[in-house]
């Protein structure tokens, strides 16, 4: 479900490149501070796009450092933390422990069963603190759950369960901002969903496992061209919204994210399916 909403580096100016690593540093460090080394593991660039937009929107104190990382020790980097980047640290651990109870459910595998147990007592930490959005999550996986079971083929109904959790995710704070960023969230979660189906349907074909755009019923060129369609309108949605908040700071960065970045493994999955049946020819 992770990692679609990334940056394009090379659309970026220098200066916003080096201002959107410092928000990733920020995320990590604080994974690490508020939920153990281990959850570092758990970084990713939905989350890190959400810190940034919320920091743009809220303009929380910043604390910005510069640090040495264990993994690249040889040169300082530098971080950015505020309140925004702790709450989707602690949103990743909520999110992500779902994802690997779910993969052990559902594939049976034994990786991702430990790696929730290593979880399960920080889950039962953080969800004392966000009631909301963790009735929201566990909504949400009991009822994806339940589409997935009867196999149903409306994908809007389908898709729009994981926009409709995302989107208590998004609305950080309950003010005037709040339709905004559900609204917003619904959208980037909608793509999510659907962007990850996209990614998984050969090997969903091949294992028969559930994936709501093969119960579309289309051929393989059709639902090529269906998905090149279906996906600039969902976030076309979310673009429109996102140009009402009134964000200023990092708003370059944002729009990098919003309409260059979402796009790029989009493009990776479409060239290594064309690579793949160009070896079969």
């Amino acid at each position: 479900m992770f990692g679609y909403v990334c940056i394009n580096e090379s659309e970026l100016k220098v200066k916003d490149w080096r201002r959107y690593k410092s928000y990733y540093c920020g995320m990590c460090n604080c994974l690490h501070k508020r939920n153990g080394r281990t959850s570092q593991l758990l970084l990713n660039y939905d989350l890190t796009f959400l810190a940034i937009l919320l920091s743009g929107l809220y303009e929380p104190k910043e604390d910005c450092r510069d640090f040495r990382c264990l993994l690249h020790p040889t040169a300082k980097r530098q971080m950015v933390r505020n309140d925004a980047t702790d709450y989707c640290a602690d949103m990743t651990v909520l999110l992500a422990y779902h994802q690997l109870l779910d993969g052990y459910l559902d594939d049976k595998n034994i990786a991702k069963g430990g790696a929730a147990l290593v979880f399960k007592s920080r889950y039962k930490k953080i969800k004392t603190k966000y009631e909301r959005q963790v009735v929201a999550i566990e909504t949400y996986v009991r009822k994806l759950h339940a589409a997935e079971q009867r196999a149903d083929t409306d994908l809007d109904m389908v898709a729009n369960l994981t926009g409709e959790m995302l989107g208590e995710i998004f609305a950080w704070k309950y003010e005037e901002w709040k339709q905004e960023l559900r609204d917003l969230g619904f959208y980037f979660g909608k793509f999510i969903y659907l962007m990850d189906a996209y990614e998984d349907m050969e090997k969903d074909r091949k294992n028969g496992h559930y994936n709501i755009l093969l119960k579309q019923n289309m051929s393989e060129e059709d639902l090529e061209v269906y998905c090149q369609n279906l996906f600039p309108m969902i976030i076309s949605e979310g673009a429109k919204i996102f140009e009402r908040l009134p964000i200023i700071q990092d708003a370059e960065i944002l729009r990098n994210i919003m309409y260059a970045g979402i796009w790029c493994k989009y493009v990776q999955i479409r060239q290594k399916r064309r690579n793949r049946k160009e070896k079969e020819l």
